[in-house]
């Protein structure tokens, strides 16, 4: 067995349906929003259900490059944001610190729903061992923890 080693959330972050902070997310919770609306996404004519809790507002430009946010899927994009938002919550300068001692944790509801639609046209018109797969430490990268 290991030591056991004492955690200390230091920061937050949220990217959320009812708010793109944590200060909004919370305030959201304390007014009873449910972020639900209509789907603006795509487009709903042939579709039963029109509601969903899209997040709204949302600029990968106040987190991230241009380049980076043209390669990530949004929801990685919602992660690096949240990341970024603990960081700055926590006071860390990432230079000065030890990357293989820091560490997030990152929820999300299912992840990218467009990637998995998208390969699996791949794999319907290609056929098995053609597709590519791209999931990663976008965060990681991003921030510079390991």
């Amino acid at each position: 067995m290991g030591k056991n080693r004492r955690v200390v959330i230091t920061g937050m972050g949220a990217i959320t349906p009812i708010g793109n902070s944590v200060e909004e997310f919370w305030n959201g919770i304390k007014e009873g929003k449910t972020g639900f609306g209509p789907i603006t996404y795509f487009d709903t004519a042939d579709y039963r259900c029109k509601l969903a809790a899209e997040v709204k507002d949302f600029d990968p430009a106040q987190y991230m490059d241009k380049k980076s946010a043209r390669r990530m899927e949004q929801f990685c994009q919602f992660a690096v944001a949240a990341a970024g938002q603990a960081i700055a919550d926590a006071g860390l300068i990432m230079e000065q610190e030890d990357p293989y001692m820091v560490g997030c944790s990152v929820g999300s509801g299912i992840g990218s729903l467009q990637a998995m639609e998208r390969e699996y046209d791949r794999l319907k018109e290609k056929g098995p061992g053609q597709g590519r797969t791209h999931a990663g430490a976008s965060d990681d990268l991003q921030h510079g923890s390991r």
